[in-house]
């Protein structure tokens, strides 16, 4: 994210104004950390995959 100032701002002035900013999430990546959904063996699939560039 970009932020523009103007040069009239000084530090604590920024500080204040990036205190009052809310970040926002918009994805949480972990709820899906370490979690693999799949039927297939994860041995099998990895060999398949690979054979796709021979």
């Amino acid at each position: 994210m970009i932020i523009e100032l103007e040069k009239k701002y000084n530090s604590r002035e920024i500080d204040k104004i990036l205190r009052k900013m809310k970040s926002k999430k918009i994805f949480d990546s972990r709820r899906f950390a370490g979690k693999i959904l799949g039927n297939e063996d994860p041995l099998v699939y990895q060999k398949r995959v690979r054979n796709e560039w021979d």
